[in-house]
């Protein structure tokens, strides 16, 4: 399984919500700290925010913050809700499905199997668990001080 960028970003910008926790962030100052584009992380800010997970604020003093506390922010659920709509293979959308051996192949049961795994396991893990004293990511995503 890949990840799309989308949900790459949107665990980048929880984390650094969340080691920035108390703090508006820029969009530019995120863009340079998670190394994004900032017309990438507009689109995932505005779903992120769209979800409930964060707040943002327009204008010079704007920014955006976590909305949640970082121990209600499953990982499991922000990866569903942004890979949900994806399907894992062509078998998994009936409507444009083609191939010849959807009728009697197993593969696609197991595949299920294996995602509704991987889901489970990302469940259990919060973004408080990816942050807290993880001195390192702090290191890389702690915003400077605006003086």
């Amino acid at each position: 399984m890949r990840l799309t960028v989308k949900t790459n970003l949107a665990m980048r910008v929880l984390m650094a919500c969340a080691v920035n926790k108390g703090r508006l962030m820029r969009k530019h100052d995120l863009a340079r700290t998670v190394n994004a584009s900032e017309a990438h992380l507009a689109v995932v800010i505005n779903q992120l925010s769209k979800l409930g997970f964060i707040k943002t604020t327009r204008g010079r003093a704007g920014g955006l913050a976590l909305l949640l506390e970082p121990r209600d922010i499953s990982v499991g659920t922000v990866f569903r809700l942004f890979e949900g709509d994806a399907p894992m293979a062509e078998c998994f959308n009936p409507s444009t499905n083609t191939c010849p051996l959807a009728s009697c192949c197993r593969l696609n049961g197991e595949i299920r199997s294996a995602l509704d795994a991987f889901f489970s396991t990302l469940d259990r893990v919060t973004l408080a668990e990816l942050v807290d004293r993880n001195t390192d990511l702090e290191r890389i995503l702690a915003l400077e001080d605006r003086g």
